[in-house]
């Protein structure tokens, strides 16, 4: 859904067992970063990605998303809640260039458009695009998709 392919970094948060990571950097050759607070799914997680031979193109993060830089990722995955996509809009503000793909399973951002859904896998695309409004914006800062 997200058009993923060699030159993007896929950010996974609350990568679980490492799928998407696998998947991105093993199909689509993107490289790919997991974040995981939970150090078993960090192990089982990191163990995908070894067996896999893929420590070149994926690794995992312990830790806080909250806490991780993600200004490097093209691409943002989550299946978190929709409570935790609230508190987490404002960082994804911030921190994600315009032109970002962010990619929610279930769970929607309030005032925010999906660019594509697909009802079946119930997935949303969201593209992160400049402020235009912003006449101190050079272009970088993202703002609500409309």
């Amino acid at each position: 859904m997200s058009g993923a392919g060699p030159s993007d970094v896929v950010y996974d948060l609350g990568s679980g067992d490492g799928r998407i990571l696998v998947e991105a950097a093993k199909t689509y050759h993107a490289r790919a970063v997991g974040v995981e607070a939970d150090p078993l799914r960090v192990l089982i997680s990191r163990l995908a990605v070894s067996s896999q031979h893929l420590k070149g193109r994926a690794r995992v993060v312990w830790g806080n998303f909250f806490h991780i830089d993600l200004s490097e990722a093209t691409i943002v995955t989550l299946f978190l809640s929709q409570g935790t996509n609230r508190k987490l809009e404002p960082k994804l503000m911030a921190e994600l260039r315009p032109g970002t793909r962010v990619v929610s399973h279930v769970w929607t951002f309030d005032g925010w458009t999906p660019t594509l859904t697909d009802p079946d896998h119930e997935l949303s695309l969201y593209v992160i695009r400049p402020n235009p409004g912003n006449p101190s914006d050079s272009g970088a800062a993202p703002q609500r998709v409309k």
